[in-house]
């Protein structure tokens, strides 16, 4: 049930002086929507915010049972480029997730957007960091706008 389901977009990059912060965020919002019945979290993969999300949920995870990681990667083999600590992250990540569903086989150009909407279309509300109006994270919250579902932008609490 897409109810059940809240995914989260953001930047790559963080400013340091945020990550802190941004972090408590995420676990407060996990935590107050895993007690309302929001127990499948949908996070897409990338480096910054993504990654951010996904270790929030596994923390949540931990701590109270029935919580689930749901991954939606753009394409096969998107961790080939990255830093060596950021590829071992992501692959210790996604050994941790409870579901894996890639977008492509092979990257092309449309599949991160692709990939946006898919989450957006399986959930109920979405949890982003949007400090401003452009690129993936703006399409993604507008077309989780567009549909009708709560957008909190962490950005604005922060």
């Amino acid at each position: 049930m897409e109810s059940e389901v809240c995914c989260f977009s953001g930047h790559r990059d963080i400013p340091a002086g945020e990550r802190v912060g941004l972090e408590r965020l995420l676990d407060k919002y996990i935590e107050e929507l895993s007690q309302c019945g929001v127990k499948r979290f949908l996070c897409g993969g990338a480096l910054g915010f993504d990654t951010m999300a996904a270790r929030a949920v596994l923390r949540a995870r931990e701590k109270e049972g029935g919580i689930a990681l749901l991954l939606a990667i753009p394409y096969r083999g998107v961790e080939k480029h990255r830093a060596e600590a950021e590829r071992l992250e992501f692959e210790d990540i996604l050994a941790q997730a409870d579901s894996v569903h890639y977008i492509a086989d092979t990257y092309d150009r449309d599949c991160m957007l692709r990939r946006n909407r898919y989450m957006v279309e399986r959930s109920g509300m979405c949890i982003a960091y949007m400090t401003h109006n452009s690129g993936g994270t703006a399409y993604t919250v507008a077309q989780a706008l567009k549909k009708g579902i709560e957008v909190i932008n962490l950005a604005v609490e922060l």
